[in-house]
């Protein structure tokens, strides 16, 4: 499956049984965070792999709960778009670590 928007109407065809889910955000062409319902937990998120999904027009009854969790969860943000920061930085102008304090000998 191509990908296509965020919110996309879609079934999960794992292991286990077929599960009516939301597209919440494409990471890559091999990973794709879905809203799903957890017979046990709730709507949750699941990473997928983009060729376990396949399109569905109907609504569920599912749905709403699924739009629900996706509605409250802020949007994804990706490492491209954080003003080029690296990895392992933190904040700007803390370049290193604290040095050892001396007890005052």
């Amino acid at each position: 499956m191509e990908p296509r928007s965020t919110g996309e109407l879609v079934t999960v065809a794992g292991s286990g049984p077929k599960l009516d889910a939301i597209v919440f955000d494409w990471l890559s062409r091999s990973k794709v965070v879905v809203a799903v319902v957890d017979p046990a937990r709730g709507p949750v998120f699941r990473t997928v792999h983009p060729d376990t999904l396949s399109e569905r027009t109907q609504e569920g009854p599912s749905d709403h709960a699924l739009r629900l969790l996706v509605r409250r969860t802020p949007p994804p943000t990706h490492d491209a778009a954080r003003d080029g920061a690296g990895a392992g930085r933190g904040r700007a102008g803390h370049a290193r670590g604290t040095m050892h304090r001396t007890t005052g000998k």
